[in-house]
C-alpha cells in the first residue's frame, strides 16, 4: 500500500521518550516516519541526541502528509521558537490531515487557540490553563484524547498517547489494539498471545 508519511517534528530541547512508542510501531507497520525541522540544520534533544531533520518545516504541505506529530520540548515555554510549528499544526487541521501533540506541544496549541473548541487533556490542567486559551471547559482528565482530528496527551502518557494514533492511523483496533496498550504500558504478558495471534507484533 502506497502510504503518506507521517511526520515527527524536531526541535531543541524535544523530549526523547514521548514519541518513540508512536514512531516505532508505526514504522514497523510500514508507515514511513520523516522528521520536520525549523530548518534542515541539526537539532537536540533533552537526552543529547543529535537529530538531523529530513525537511523544514517551510517545506512541509498538508496534502503531503498522514499526520503530524509534536513532541513536548522545553521550548514550547520558554520562547515564541516553536509558534510556526503552532501554525503549522492548524494549517494541517484545517486541510483535515491529523495532528498528534503531547506535554508541551499541547500549550503551543492552545495559545494558536487550537484546543478551544476540542476535548483535550495535557499534562495538568492548571498548565493549559496558564496559556491563557478559551478551552478550559473541554479540559478531559484521561490519558490521551482524540477529538476532531487531534490527538493531545501528557508528557507521562506516551502509550497512551501512541494508542490513540496507531487507532487513528488503523493501525490497530478493537481487541488488537487493547492487547497492544495492556503488554505495553501494563506489561501484561497474557496480551502478547494475542497480538502473535493478529500479526501484530
Amino acid at each position: 500500500m502506497n502510504r503518506k508519511p507521517v511526520h515527527l517534528a524536531v526541535y531543541d530541547t524535544l523530549a526523547d521518550w514521548e514519541t518513540g512508542h508512536a514512531t516505532a510501531h508505526l514504522a514497523r507497520a510500514g508507515h514511513e516516519i520523516r522528521t520536520v525541522g525549523p530548518s534542515t540544520s541539526p537539532v537536540r534533544s533533552i537526552g543529547g541526541l543529535r537529530v538531523q531533520p529530513d525537511l523544514a518545516l517551510a517545506d512541509l504541505r498538508p496534502e503531503d502528509s498522514a499526520l503530524l506529530i509534536l513532541p513536548g520540548a522545553d521550548l514550547w515555554d520558554t520562547s515564541d521558537d516553536l509558534a510556526p510549528f503552532a501554525r503549522t499544526a492548524r494549517a494541517f487541521l484545517d486541510a483535515g490531515v491529523p495532528v498528534a501533540a503531547i506535554c508541551g506541544a499541547t500549550a503551543g496549541l492552545a495559545r494558536e487557540g487550537l484546543l478551544d473548541d476540542r476535548d483535550h487533556t495535557g499534562a495538568v490542567s492548571f498548565y493549559l490553563a496558564a496559556t491563557g486559551y478559551a478551552g478550559g471547559g473541554r479540559y478531559v482528565e484521561a490519558d490521551a484524547v482524540t477529538d476532531a482530528g487531534l490527538v493531545t496527551a501528557g508528557p507521562t502518557e506516551p502509550v497512551a498517547f501512541a494508542r490513540e494514533i496507531l487507532r487513528l492511523l488503523g493501525v490497530h483496533e478493537g481487541e488488537v489494539l487493547d492487547a497492544w496498550y495492556r503488554l505495553f504500558h501494563d506489561s501484561d504478558a497474557a496480551a502478547y498471545g494475542v497480538l502473535e495471534k493478529a500479526g501484530a507484533l
